[in-house]
């Protein structure tokens, strides 16, 4: 499984970095196309040497952070060229537009990188599950946005020193270069209708984005998907003091079942393939997605792998109706693999002092429970209660008898269990060796009361009913503790269609009303996926105040500016926008991954901001021209780098989306709409932002044409 997916995420690189060299040399021609696209195979190379160095393996999340990176890294590169063509089509030499490129963009593209790459710090500081998995998202994107920007201002600068050529005025323009003066057109236009409106403009854009918040309200949560293994598993508990035996026999007639109804041959149908059953101890942890549980007789796990990860539901469906027709007495739980660490998706932990109190209570939430849509195998971790035979020892006629409690203690453990009297060892395992009576698997309430007890110290013997009286009672299996408090922990796995957030806030106001009416000293806590919701969303927002500090310090390093500051932090939250709108068409839930795209996203987004600021200031004060035309040429001069920039991430994304598994979906769609409509943001809202805070007058202003070939 593991080689499988590792082969598809190399697949999917390998497809991002042809489309996205691909665009290059479409929209750029083939000699500057190429010169850019060379910057993808040398970050590659060097960001899996650097890789290497610091012993981050190769896994789906690595891979999948190279593919994120793709897009990213090569911006760089476009605007480093775009600079030097420029500058070449202005008159001045390749050497001389090389080293004036260079020498300006020096510092706002290392800003714009770090910025990129402080907004994943959050994943890697987090203290969580989830942060242990997508952690390495931060340092694979930070060596190869690093590598990056260190490769495109000396490899790619030199690269169009070398080889770029700038085209004569004279040059009839070929198809791209005249859709691209053709798009360029039309955002002139639109920049003009923009800061003619600029009020319009800004408050549209804030109107969007209390759009975008309400848009959320209609999106499902859920926090991670499961696996896309081609696994099931079934775990099966009876009730506590059940033998073993009972339990192997369970599982042998489900093994008949799976053989006789739902096994197939490989590629000839929908399934189960094989299976491998474990009793009276779960295996060894095989997935993030699998807890085992505690070792008794009476438990029993099941690993079942199917014929694709199409036919889990299909076979979970058949297995349960199977289990809950045959089996009354056993609690079967069939189920997919849980992803993003795992766990019953629904849990809700009831604590008090008094037993019976918990379990009444119990009974109500689990009732009420199983009686809302989606929810299955309602249950909860007690059990329901045990016949047990308490022996009742009368002390005074024990010590008559010559027998103290430990002889009858050990009469009974020989006769039931075996008295455990040494250890064998063989090899690296200790095997106990136990001495019972030959029928002591066979013991009845009769046998029990005619059962003789042995004095250690004489030797003698007397009958147990002698000494002591067999009186039958119900108790409960397990009772459970949770920070030393007595806690029944009611739990409840989905079906196909449910989603466990949404049956919790079903839930939760009955919950409220019902813990009003509950005796002092009792309460309850969430667990499931709400509690890892809250531990690991938490665990990142922990540290993204430091994310925001340190984007913040950089921002006022570059611009030395709270103002230009002020609006590349007021583009991250606008790029809700785009996130809010692709989950609701690609009906794709918000989740932790979907999270990972809004910040990706949010870094992006600040990288697009700065490179225009930075274009803007440049026009201002080194070109000397007027506010009015700075803004206007800033835009349409980083109009074709910020546009390439979009289609590259959007498209070398793709692959991602299309085959990387349901776990990149929602991360995909967030980033590639999200962007679309950031780039947006960034060529409309910072022209605006830059005219409305400085004042700048477009009320009487004429367009200077010179300006398109600026």
């Amino acid at each position: 499984y593991i080689d499988r997916k590792i082969s598809d995420f190399v697949v999917n690189l390998v497809q991002s970095i042809s489309i996205v060299m691909l665009v290059m040399l479409l929209f750029l021609g083939l000699r500057t196309g190429f010169i850019i696209a060379s910057l993808i195979p040398i970050v590659t190379v060097m960001t899996l040497m650097l890789m290497g160095f610091l012993d981050v393996g190769l896994n789906q999340v690595t891979l999948a952070a190279l593919i994120m990176a793709l897009g990213m890294m090569v911006d760089n590169a476009i605007v480093v060229a775009e600079s030097v063509m420029v500058k070449m089509e202005q008159g001045m030499e390749a050497k001389q537009a090389a080293i004036e490129a260079c020498d300006e963009l020096f510092t706002p593209l290392l800003i714009s990188t770090l910025t990129t790459s402080v907004a994943f710090l959050a994943f890697y500081l987090a203290e969580s599950t989830m942060g242990d998995i997508v952690g390495p998202i931060f340092v694979v994107i930070s060596l190869a946005l690093l590598s990056s920007w260190l490769v495109a201002l000396s490899v790619i600068t030199m690269f169009c020193y070398l080889f770029l050529k700038v085209k004569g005025k004279d040059a009839k323009p070929g198809l791209v270069d005249r859709v691209i003066a053709r798009m360029k057109l039309l955002y002139k236009d639109l920049i003009l209708w923009a800061l003619a409106r600029r009020g319009i403009v800004v408050s549209g854009m804030f109107g969007m984005f209390a759009l975008a918040i309400l848009g959320f309200t209609f999106i499902a949560f859920v926090f991670f998907p499961d696996s896309d293994r081609n696994l099931i598993t079934v775990d099966i508990n009876l009730p506590q003091g059940t033998r073993i035996e009972r339990t192997m026999d369970i599982v042998e007639q489900l093994e008949v079942y799976l053989t006789d109804s739902l096994q197939v041959a490989p590629g000839e149908g929908v399934g189960v393939l094989d299976w491998s059953a474990y009793i009276g101890e779960g295996p060894a942890s095989y997935d993030l997605g699998y807890q085992a549980d505690e070792a008794n007789a009476s438990y029993a796990h099941m690993l079942v792998n199917t014929s694709s990860f199409e036919a889990n539901n299909a076979m979970v469906t058949a297995l349960d109706r199977y289990c809950f027709d045959t089996f009354p007495d056993a609690d079967i739980l069939v189920s997919a693999l849980a992803g993003g660490g795992g766990g019953v998706p629904i849990e809700i932990k009831v604590s008090g002092p008094s037993p019976d109190e918990l379990a009444r209570i119990g009974e109500a939430v689990k009732l009420r429970l199983s009686q809302i849509v989606g929810t299955k195998n309602v249950k909860d971790d007690w059990g329901p209660k045990s016949k047990k035979l308490v022996i009742a020892i009368d002390q005074a006629r024990a010590q008559a008898a010559g027998v103290s409690s430990q002889d009858i203690a050990v009469s009974l453990e020989t006769v039931l269990n075996g008295f455990r009297t040494g250890e064998y060892r063989e090899g690296d395992k200790n095997i106990p060796i136990l001495m019972r009576s030959g029928d002591s698997q066979q013991q009845t309430l009769a046998s029990l009361e005619t059962l003789n007890v042995y004095a250690q110290s004489t030797g003698k013997s007397v009958p147990l009913l002698q000494v002591a009286s067999i009186v039958p009672d119900w108790q409960y299996g397990k009772i459970r503790r949770l920070d030393l408090n007595r806690t029944i922990n009611v739990s409840s796995d989905l079906t196909p269609t449910g989603n466990a957030s949404a049956i919790m806030e079903e839930l939760t106001p009955w919950l409220d009303e019902q813990a009003a009416s509950w005796p002092t000293g009792y309460s309850y806590n969430t667990g499931g996926d709400a509690e890892n919701t809250a531990e690991n969303m938490g665990a990142v927002f922990n540290y993204l105040p430091l994310s925001g500090v340190l984007i913040l310090l950089l921002l006022v390093i570059q611009f030395n500016s709270f103002r230009k500051t002020a609006m590349v932090l007021l583009t991250i939250p606008m790029a809700l926008i785009g996130v809010s709108l692709g989950l609701l068409v690609f009906r794709e839930p918000f989740g932790f991954m979907p999270f990972l795209g809004l910040i990706s996203l949010a870094g992006i987004v600040i990288n697009n901001a700065i490179v225009l600021l930075d274009r803007i200031e440049i026009e201002q004060h080194q070109l000397k021209r007027s506010d009015q035309d700075a803004i206007i040429a800033a835009c349409l001069q980083r109009f074709r780098p910020i546009l390439l920039s979009t289609f590259t991430t959007v498209l070398g994304l793709l692959p991602l989306y299309l085959s990387g598994g349901e776990m990149w979906e929602g991360m995909s769609v967030s980033i590639m709409v999200g962007l679309l409509f950031g780039t947006l943001i960034t060529l409309l809202l910072i022209p605006a932002l830059f005219s409305l805070l400085y004042r700048i007058d477009y009320s009487a202003y004429t367009f200077d044409a010179d300006l398109l070939d600026a």
